[in-house]
C-alpha cells in the first residue's frame, strides 16, 4: 500500500474554519471519485490557533503506479485545481510512503 501524505496549510483567503468547511465538505466529495483509491482520511488539529498547520490528508492507493494514475486522470486534475483555489499548496510538505500497520484495534 502507498500513502500520499500532504501536510497542509490553507490559502490566506480563508479563515481555518472556512478551509475546513471546503476540504471536507466538497473537495471530498471530488476527490473521493479519484480512480483506484483504496483509503482517504482527513485529520484537522485540536487547536488550530496552536498550529502551524491546517490538516493532513491521507490518501492510500495499491501502488505508485495506481496514485500516479489517479491524479493523471481527468478527476485527478480536477481534484489538483480544486485544492489550489482554497489551500497553499508551496507551503505544506508531501510525503510518499509505504505504510506498514503495527496495530489497528479500530
Amino acid at each position: 500500500m502507498i500513502k500520499l501524505v500532504n501536510i497542509l496549510v490553507r490559502d490566506d483567503d480563508y479563515t481555518h474554519e472556512e478551509f475546513v468547511e471546503r476540504w471536507r465538505g466538497s473537495h471530498a466529495d471530488l476527490a473521493r471519485e479519484l480512480p483506484g483509491l483504496v483509503k482517504y482520511a482527513t485529520s484537522v488539529p485540536t487547536d488550530p490557533e496552536r498550529s502551524e498547520y491546517d490538516g493532513i490528508v491521507e490518501l492510500s492507493f495499491e501502488d505508485m503506479a495506481a496514485l500516479k494514475a489517479a491524479f493523471d486522470s481527468e478527476v485527478g486534475r480536477r481534484v489538483n485545481a480544486d485544492a489550489a483555489e482554497f489551500i497553499d499548496m508551496e507551503r505544506g510538505p508531501t510525503l510518499y510512503v509505504e505504510e506498514t500497520v503495527h496495530l489497528d484495534r479500530s
